[in-house]
């Protein structure tokens, strides 16, 4: 989660919101990602999203079984969609997400049943750390003059 939280940092440092997420298995670090949706103009481009997509292009198969995946904040409803597709196995999240979480915070879509592949979920890894760091970047935000 460490890794993930640096990857946040350089995410802020480009402007975009501070998330940044690791995808490993058996001990290895298979790929990373942090938000980019603004600078490359996609918005997909989220940190989970960028990181299973380079997970995948680097193992040669779209099902990552037996991976987990660190994020430094609850995973929005297309991040989640993309976990259970790609088979991700557990999913480690620090800070929660009120407004659009949909893990645990405002919808459940990992709840049992739901789906064919079931991901296990632990939040609050640093989660202080990571809320933190995006209260901070949100403030920094609202303090700048708007461009016209």
């Amino acid at each position: 989660m460490r890794h993930a939280l640096r990857l946040a940092r350089q995410a802020a440092a480009e402007d975009e919101v501070p998330v940044g997420a690791v995808l490993v298995r058996d001990g290895e670090l298979l790929a990373e990602g942090r938000n980019r949706p603004i600078t490359a103009v996609d918005p997909s481009a989220h940190a989970e999203m960028a990181c299973i997509r380079d997970a995948a292009r680097r193992i040669g198969n779209y099902r990552l079984t037996g991976t987990t995946l660190y994020v430094t904040l609850e995973p929005c409803v297309m991040c989640v969609g993309a976990l259970v597709h790609a088979r991700v196995q557990r999913l480690v999240y620090a800070a929660s997400e009120p407004r659009t979480g949909a893990v645990e915070s405002r919808f459940r879509l990992l709840a049992d049943g739901l789906h064919n592949h079931h991901v296990t979920v632990e939040g609050g890894l640093l989660g202080e750390e990571s809320a933190r760091l995006l209260r901070d970047f949100f403030r920094a935000r609202r303090s700048r003059p708007r461009s016209q």
